[in-house]
């Protein structure tokens, strides 16, 4: 089953889109992390969604968003440092608290612009509480721009190989500015929680058609 957590909720109505659409990549944790959260309770989703609202409510200028959005990304990516190395493989791990601490975000930003407290309802909240499925965003650099075309990933921990319910096309390549490899690309896949070990030390593995083969160590037990 794919998940579709990326279209927002009604309650906010289409005011939302935009800030969805910059949201859905950046996340910002709490506290101390302590291994992907895969169960959580109606009062720990609230917490996390506080959690993303507070700093975007003392936020006074776009640098300070700019620099909370930058915080955020930092959160649940795996692999490469982009500030290092900015054509590392690495990826974006969207997970429950990922996907509520960025409308939390959401909601402070809409808090400002609509001058009223706006808060996400119970039944959406349970939505994202019942997510089956850990969203993997996959970033890596090439030399043409269709390098990533067909591109799949796998989880490895010890002896098994966890493959994804589902992945999106990649990306078109994008002109890399930086050192290495011309182009930038992305994809998506989504990996059934009950499928892995939240709590694991992993190699993501990425595939490509001609037969290489790109891997990274990512410590899942590092990311809430």
């Amino acid at each position: 089953m794919r998940c579709k957590a990326r279209a927002g909720w009604r309650g906010l109505g289409g005011q939302l889109t935009a800030l969805a659409a910059i949201g859905a990549v950046m996340a910002l944790t709490g506290g101390p992390a302590a291994a992907i959260d895969v169960k959580l309770t109606m009062d720990e989703a609230k917490k996390a969604l506080a959690a993303g609202r507070e700093p975007m409510e003392k936020a006074d200028t776009q640098e300070d968003v700019k620099k909370i959005m930058q915080h955020a990304s930092v959160a649940t990516r795996v692999g490469s440092d982009p500030e290092k190395d900015p054509c590392g493989a690495s990826a974006i791990l969207r997970t429950k608290r990922f996907w509520l601490e960025s409308f939390g975000r959401k909601e402070a930003a809409e808090t400002k612009k609509q001058k009223k407290d706006v808060r996400m309802p119970d039944e959406k909240i349970q939505k994202y509480l019942d997510m089956p499925n850990l969203e993997v965003e996959v970033q890596l650099c090439g030399d043409d721009e269709y390098f990533a075309e067909g591109a799949q990933v796998a989880f490895q921990q010890g002896s098994k190989t966890i493959k994804p319910m589902d992945v999106s096309p990649a990306d078109k390549g994008r002109k890399n500015e930086g050192q290495g490899p011309a182009y930038r690309s992305r994809f998506t896949a989504r990996f059934a929680y009950d499928s892995f070990d939240p709590n694991a030390k992993t190699k993501v593995q990425i595939y490509f058609p001609d037969g290489k083969m790109s891997e990274f160590e990512a410590d899942f037990s590092k990311v809430k």
